[in-house]
């Protein structure tokens, strides 16, 4: 049941969404300009860019500086991020990394079992992305780890990962800066690819194991602050 007492901010946000959705927009697809939302929605081109700030924040759109808003890839999303997140430390890379060694080697295993068509063709594109570094707010479309999650054909993994990334997306950072060996993260992710193309589970869920090893040790002798320094 819809809250009476809803800002304005809110409810635009809500009427920007169905909008993306009505016209079936995807990440990446270039929105209409602040000033003609403004127009179609009757309200101030400083009020509706209040309400796509609310919608930045949880990734649901992206402004990309001298070219417009895009529907970012929290349109998606179920689980969404801490707009206000605390500080990073080395406690809080530190669990990110080891949830993802808990978490994605079995996804691998899955992701050779199942070699999903379309989860596999991101897949393959996605394998380059680390000899691609992030140039200011443009990212590669799909995360290579998310792209192996989607080859093993459920949805709620891909979800799943997709959201802990972006949940967690100051410590993913910390990450990439710290374990910054571009050739090394590429040939890993090559291997990767290479065990899940030939469906065999259990070199897959090695590779991802060691490859994330490797992160989280490299995460664990960093000289990060520790929390509450």
């Amino acid at each position: 049941m819809p809250r009476a007492d809803r800002t304005l901010s809110e409810r635009l946000s809500d009427e920007i969404v169905e909008i993306i959705r009505a016209e079936q927009l995807g990440p990446g697809d270039a929105l209409a300009s602040s000033r003609d939302l403004a127009r179609r929605l009757d309200v101030t081109t400083p009020t509706l860019r209040e309400a796509l700030r609310r919608l930045e924040a949880t990734g649901v759109v992206q402004f990309r500086h001298g070219s417009g808003t895009y529907v970012g890839p929290g349109i998606h999303r179920r689980l969404l991020a801490n707009p206000h997140r605390p500080r990073i430390d080395r406690e809080s890379v530190l669990e990110l990394a080891e949830a993802r060694l808990v978490l994605e080697p079995a996804i691998a295993a899955a992701a050779a079992r199942a070699r999903a068509e379309g989860g596999m063709a991101l897949l393959e594109t996605a394998v380059t992305n680390a000899l691609r570094p992030p140039v200011r707010d443009v990212r590669p479309a799909v995360h290579f780890h998310v792209a192996l999650a989607a080859a093993s054909g459920n949805a709620l993994l891909r979800e799943a990962v997709e959201a802990l990334l972006h949940v967690r997306v100051l410590d993913q950072i910390e990450i990439r800066h710290r374990y910054d060996d571009r050739e090394r993260d590429h040939a890993e992710h090559v291997q990767i690819l290479d065990a899940v193309r030939s469906g065999d589970e259990a070199a897959a869920e090695r590779l991802t194991r060691e490859h994330l090893t490797s992160i989280r040790d490299v995460v664990a002798a960093a000289d990060l602050p520790r929390s509450g320094e």
